[in-house]
């Protein structure tokens, strides 16, 4: 079935004939070059087994595509305006779920009936696997991406536009300015890339800074070596709480209460670390190592 490809003469038009306009505080930003479109697409190598999950459906454009290609997709969308538009554009197809509502119960938390509609979804197939392939609105990307890795169903890849300071921290290696908590949950369960840098002019409306299309792969051996991974994401998250503070510091204040100063040391010392180095300049398996062994210290004490 041919569906109509999103330009930004068809989106003004279908605006227009609306009588609605894009809602800023929602991220609204419409991909329109479509050679940008088909690139997400193609970097999400979707197939016959996969679920789709789609956060911000927008006017179902990148739905249809995705559909046309996946098992099924479960697209949400917040914006009453947008999801009629969508469920317009969308009725000839028997393998969407369109839920309209945040995606988000609160920062950390999926609502629970999208997390439903993607088990029904990969439980109406046989070895059926769940990505996340969107256009993110860029209010709640990261939180998305990095509660994503917590849900019960874990992705075997999101490929997502995000903001280009968002993707430079998903990559970023340890000593450099972007690195920091996100880059080091994501790289201890992943694989990152920045697949494009876009510039403001592939969006309507034009966004205020460039965005970038990122591909995240799953590596089950990675995440496997993570014995508590919430515990582990709050941990790397509280060492970068106060990001110019010594490594000891930190360690003082992610532990307060529970360490004391000298287990805090006695930790430092079995891994041979200089309590004067900072969170930034440990790599991903290092920072790993300093958790179990903080962890390990805390179930001595008792």
């Amino acid at each position: 079935m041919t569906q109509p490809r999103q330009t930004m003469s068809f989106l003004m038009r279908r605006f227009d004939e609306a009588g609605i306009h894009p809602v800023t505080r929602h991220g609204q930003n419409f991909l329109i070059d479509l050679n940008l479109v088909e690139l997400l697409v193609q970097s999400a190598e979707l197939g016959p087994r996969d679920v789709v999950l789609e956060i911000g459906t927008g006017t179902g454009s990148l739905t249809a595509m995705m559909a046309a290609q996946a098992a099924a997709v479960v697209t949400v969308e917040l914006d009453a305006n947008l999801h009629q538009l969508a469920r317009e554009e969308l009725v000839d197809f028997d393998n969407i779920t369109m839920l309209r509502q945040d995606a988000l119960r609160n920062k950390n938390n999926f609502d629970p009936a999208i997390m439903q509609a993607v088990r029904a979804a990969i439980e109406a197939g046989p070895d059926r696997r769940l990505k996340l392939a969107a256009n993110l609105p860029y209010n709640i990307a990261t939180p998305v991406i990095s509660n994503l890795m917590l849900t019960e169903i874990v992705p075997v890849s999101m490929t997502v536009t995000i903001q280009k300071e968002v993707a430079e921290r998903i990559v970023a290696r340890p000593g450099t300015k972007d690195y920091g908590a996100l880059s080091i949950w994501l790289q201890s369960q992943c694989e990152t890339e920045i697949v494009r840098i876009m510039p403001p002019s592939v969006f309507w409306p034009r966004p205020k800074v460039e965005s970038a299309i990122v591909r995240i792969t799953l590596n089950p051996e990675k995440r496997a070596r993570i014995g508590d991974l919430t515990g582990f994401h709050e941990f790397v998250r509280s060492m970068f709480f106060h990001r110019r503070k010594f490594l000891r510091s930190e360690l003082l204040s992610a532990y307060k209460k529970r360490l004391a100063k000298p287990d805090v040391d006695a930790v430092l010392e079995t891994l041979n670390l200089s309590g004067e180095l900072r969170a930034e300049q440990l790599d991903v398996p290092t920072m790993l190592r300093l958790y179990e062994t903080a962890e390990q210290r805390l179930s001595q004490l008792g």
